[in-house]
């Protein structure tokens, strides 16, 4: 029973009649408590996952991010499946331990060693359930950007590509919010992340400048700005700077973009003989 330990308590622990009558309060509802858990279990909601989680601007870093964390997940359904099956065997050696022992304290102690065991092995479980729902919800989120981007696959160098994009918008998402609570002005971090991309810092600040010029004008006729407005208004500067970067690269000598170095896109298959 998942309430074993609980129905326990009050036959190995001296407690009052009060205490009884609380946890006889929690027995009776600890199944359709049991049930509603079974909606959690994982480490976040959905809607979090695709709001506060993964928060890159373009499709191929949420791609790059998604793919994280399928990764992570993965590996830590496979650790939970080694983990689950060494607990399976500890059990089975210790009840048939359990089975040839004679009574006394020794047979005892085993007994509770065996109950830890079975309730790990539950509790584990409804964590592994949480985790393949989460494994699977990442996988759609998956397949659905590679819809957004029009591929049924990506390579290392598409990756590579909009890397540059990503970092602009990145760099002007949060200097426009640094600068909505600076009375305007960017901040000296994101003006030296600018300067790395080789982007002038004054040029855009006359850009930030014109967009909040936009919006109050917008809310001086009763308009109100919304957040799709400011993502197109990030893309449109994310085109204008996005060659900034590579530019600065090669002009102190670095290679921007090196094909030799990068995979195909193709699996490499190792067949075991």
């Amino acid at each position: 029973m998942k309430d074993l330990v609980l129905s326990q308590v009050s036959k190995q622990i001296e407690i009052s009649s009060e205490y009884s009558g609380m946890l006889e309060h929690i027995q009776s509802n600890l199944p359709a408590i049991a049930a509603s858990s079974q909606n959690f279990y994982k480490s976040a909601s959905q809607y979090k996952n695709v709001t506060l989680d993964v928060t890159d601007l373009t499709p191929m870093s949420s791609l790059k991010h998604v793919l994280a964390v399928i990764d992570q997940t993965r590996a830590a359904l496979e650790d939970s499946y080694f983990r689950t099956n060494k607990s399976k065997i500890k059990l089975k050696k210790k009840q048939l331990k359990y089975s040839l022992m004679e009574d006394g304290y020794d047979k005892d102690f085993l007994e509770v060693e065996i109950q830890e065991l079975e309730t790990g092995l539950r509790n584990g479980t409804n964590y592994v359930n949480g985790a393949i729902r989460k494994l699977s919800f990442f996988v759609t989120q998956y397949n659905s950007l590679l819809e957004k981007i029009g591929k049924t696959e990506f390579t290392e160098e598409d990756y590579e590509k909009e890397e540059s994009r990503y970092h602009v918008m990145t760099a002007v998402k949060q200097a426009l919010i640094a600068a909505r609570a600076r009375g305007g002005l960017i901040d000296e971090g994101n003006h030296i992340y600018l300067f790395d991309m080789g982007i002038n810092g004054a040029a855009l600040q006359r850009e930030i400048t014109a967009y909040f010029e936009m919006e109050q004008d917008l809310m001086n006729k009763g308009i109100e700005p919304s957040h799709e407005m400011t993502i197109h208004w990030l893309e449109a500067v994310a085109d204008k700077y996005a060659d900034c970067g590579a530019k600065f690269a090669e002009s102190r000598g670095f290679v921007s973009l090196d094909r030799l170095s990068l995979t195909n896109g193709e699996l490499n298959v190792i067949q075991n003989s």
